[in-house]
């Protein structure tokens, strides 16, 4: 291993942005757990199951968000019409409940704004200074905004978001293609990239790309789970992993 944490012959860098560079997942899961509970107390009454933090974990964290609204919404043996990008928040189809989310998101970092994790920006800044290559890859598509909004845009060589997917065509995590399009971007070989996420369904997606290092971020208590989905490490912080120096 390196003094970065990482194999020896480890090229380039894949992180994942909310809750690996910024502190955005725990807005997500709330902008979610809203969307969800309206949804549901409308339509079962008082008597309607809350969407939980399990619910984020497994079906909706790390996944495009008609993806996630997919999932879940199967897990409830529900069913509703796909309609379209364009449906208005809130409209009882995939992507008005998906389009309630995002409002609600942006809704929240508005009031709140988006912090940026230190120790990330520190082991970004210290892989870069020894040459390895850095890309961003997230399911959302405000993640170019939010690189902007912290000033780190220019700490990745290469952004596989979720605008990026939709105009290639990748399925997003938990399959692997859209850290595979980064590594490809990069010009580098999977085997030869590490990448790092704190969604279970990032960790599949490692798994799954046959990555030569997978790093789990556990910011909320659930290594096991990381470690079950494919972790090589899991961390709290990417400052455990070295500094490089």
């Amino acid at each position: 291993m390196t003094d970065l944490g990482l194999p020896v012959g480890v090229l380039a860098c894949l992180l994942d942005l909310d809750g690996v560079v910024t502190k955005t997942a725990v807005v997500h899961a709330a902008a979610w757990r809203e969307t969800f509970d309206a949804f549901l107390r409308e339509r079962d009454g008082a008597a309607f199951r809350p969407f939980t933090d399990a619910d984020y974990d497994e079906y909706v964290d790390g996944r495009p968000r008609a993806d996630g609204v997919r999932a879940f919404l199967a897990s409830r043996s529900v069913e509703l019409p796909e309609g379209g990008p364009g449906d208005p928040p809130g409209a009882r189809t995939v992507h008005g409940l998906g389009n309630r989310k995002n409002e609600l998101l942006l809704a929240r970092i508005r009031t709140g704004g988006v912090e940026a994790y230190d120790g990330t920006l520190r082991y970004l800044a210290a892989v870069r200074a020894r040459g390895l290559r850095t890309a961003i890859v997230s399911s959302s598509a405000n993640c170019r905004d939010v690189l902007r909004s912290i000033g780190a845009e220019d700490l990745f060589d290469v952004r596989i978001d979720g605008v990026v997917a939709a105009e290639r065509g990748l399925p997003g995590k938990p399959e692997p293609d859209t850290f595979l399009a980064a590594a490809a971007d990069l010009g580098v070989e999977p085997s030869r990239a590490a990448v790092f996420e704190d969604a279970l369904a990032g960790m599949d997606a490692g798994r799954a790309g046959q990555f030569g290092y997978v790093v789990g971020v556990d910011r909320v208590g659930r290594a096991d789970a990381l470690y079950a989905h494919g972790a090589d490490r899991v961390v709290t912080d990417l400052a455990e992993l070295g500094s490089g120096e």
